[in-house]
Order: structure tokens, then C-alpha cells, then sequence
């Protein structure tokens, strides 16, 4: 059996630039707005059997707002990012540019004194394999962009790089279809034919 899980990016907390790591503000008045003006398309995810949040105030927020009520997850939480936590790339870069850029080139390395990337990465696709399927089913998580951006370079077996290639933005919706060890990245919006099974 398969199941088919779809993740909503948490919506806004801070303008980006002034998104920090590990950020655990709560939604902000344009994400607020954000949530209101886009409802009408994510509430019906509500029907899904099982849903989930990353355990953020902004996640837990965006999830309540919408009528999830869902259960905090804490293996979708962000990645640890040491000592950097509560900074923005911008601050962190002007304090140490070398472990920045070796940051961003080596998925292994933890110059901020936290989690690696690829360790953030495992951990999340760890977390969507053991989601049950024996019944199938659907599953809504709504998670941060970055938890979700690793649940994508996991599902596609990418390599870590691609993590940097990926933009989530808030609200958006990414599916993905299969089971532990086999995922399929699925775009909604077009009917399935009927011969499609």
C-alpha cells in the first residue's frame, strides 16, 4: 500500500531577510493575512487521517488556523544550527564567513556546532518512513520550508546539494506518494486520467 503525504510550509513569521535559524517567533501579520487569504484551498486538506506539525509557534499556528488540529511531530523540527541559532544568514556570515561557507559546501560539516545537513536530512526522511500505510491513507504535516525541502531531496534520493535548489515558500503545498524507501514526488491540480492507476 502506499500513502500519500502532503506537506503546508508553515506561513510567515518575519520578512525573509529577517528570518532567522531556528526561528520560533509566531506568525506575523502578513502571514496572518497569508492564512486568511488562502484557506479556501488548504482547509479541505483537514480530511486527511493523520495530521501533523512541526513544533514551531508558526507551524503550529498555520495548522490550527486552518483546522488541522495537528500533533506536534519533534523530529520535524528545524535543523540545529549550534550557536547560530537566532541569527540571520547575514549575521551569521559577518561573524565567521569561512564556517558560513563551509556550511553551505559540505553537507557533513557542523562549523555552527549543531546538526549537519545531511544528519537534519536523515532525520526527516526517517520521520516520513515511518509513517503507517497500512491502509494507505492520506497525511497532512505542515512543517517549515527547510523541513520540507529536506523531506524532498530524501523522497528523491538527491544529493544534499540540491537542498540549496529548492524553494518553499509559505503555504505551499508538496506531495509526496509511496512508502518507506520509495517516494514519488506528485503534482496536484491536473485529474488523473482514467487510465492512470
Amino acid at each position: 500500500m502506499a500513502i500519500r503525504v502532503t506537506f503546508v510550509a508553515a506561513a510567515r513569521s518575519s520578512p525573509l531577510l529577517a528570518e532567522t535559524f531556528e526561528d520560533d517567533r509566531p506568525l506575523d501579520q502578513a502571514g496572518w493575512v497569508e492564512v486568511q487569504r488562502l484557506a479556501h484551498e488548504l482547509v479541505p486538506l483537514a480530511a486527511a487521517e493523520l495530521r501533523y506539525c512541526s513544533p514551531t509557534p508558526r507551524s503550529r499556528a498555520t495548522g490550527d488556523a486552518l483546522g488541522y488540529a495537528p500533533l506536534v511531530q519533534p523530529a520535524l523540527r528545524d535543523c540545529d544550527m549550534g550557536r547560530w541559532r537566532g541569527l540571520t544568514l547575514g549575521e551569521a556570515m559577518a561573524r565567521e564567513p569561512g564556517a558560513v561557507d563551509a556550511w553551505l559546501s559540505d553537507p557533513r560539516g557542523t562549523p555552527h556546532g549543531g546538526e549537519s545537513m545531511i544528519s537534519f536530512i536523515t532525520r526527516v526522511g526517517g520521520w516520513l518512513d515511518t509513517r503507517p500505510v497500512d491502509d494507505g491513507g492520506h497525511i497532512v504535516a505542515v512543517a517549515e520550508p527547510s523541513v520540507i525541502r529536506a523531506a524532498l531531496v530524501y523522497a528523491l534520493k538527491a544529493p544534499p546539494a540540491s537542498y540549496w535548489n529548492i524553494d518553499v515558500r509559505p503555504l505551499s503545498t508538496t506531495t509526496v506518494t509511496g512508502r518507506s524507501g520509495r517516494w514519488n514526488l506528485r503534482f496536484d491540480g491536473a485529474p488523473e486520467p482514467p487510465w492512470y492507476g
